[in-house]
């Protein structure tokens, strides 16, 4: 009877360690995919911006020269970008925004072709103090990435007022 309980508690005590690795292993793999998911990046035209979450705390730690605009035309477009994504913390963007097109001269009674920095601003790439595109689009819908978008945002505001003074 003794040898039964020793070999039963034996065999259970095996198919717990058995069970415990089985799941450890579901978890390292679950980790692994989420690690993957978040470690993807995706391509701008001028080169390789992440959107991991490594990336995005980078672009907030790098201060101004990450996430300003590197003309006035694209701070202009950008502007625009931001009014119409609701990512502009201020109160007022579209007085700034509407002043830049004026002394760029391209307020709304102009009929010429945008520069193409203005226009990419429109569809949210940020030509970067550093010389880089950052795609606004593209950088995903995290917290964080938003954090990072308004704060790209809240940048380009502050430039453009300093443009205008």
């Amino acid at each position: 009877m003794k040898a039964n309980n020793k070999i039963t508690c034996a065999l259970a005590l095996a198919a717990s360690v058995f069970a415990a690795q089985t799941m450890a292993a579901s978890w390292q793999d679950q980790l692994t995919s989420a690690a993957n998911e978040l470690s993807k990046t995706t391509t701008s035209t001028s080169g390789t911006t992440g959107n991991s979450a490594a990336s995005l705390t980078s672009l907030l730690a790098s201060g101004t020269s990450a996430l300003s605009a590197n003309t006035m035309t694209n701070a202009a477009g950008i502007l625009q970008y931001c009014m119409k994504n609701k990512l502009v913390s201020a109160t007022n963007p579209e007085n700034v925004k509407n002043q830049l097109l004026d002394k760029l001269g391209l307020g709304s009674e102009t009929k010429e072709t945008p520069p193409q920095d203005y226009t990419q601003g429109l569809m949210g790439l940020l030509n970067t103090g550093k010389g880089q595109q950052l795609n606004l689009e593209t950088i995903g819908n995290s917290p964080l990435a938003e954090k990072v978008k308004t704060q790209a945002c809240d940048f380009v505001l502050k430039q453009g007022m300093n443009y205008l003074a």
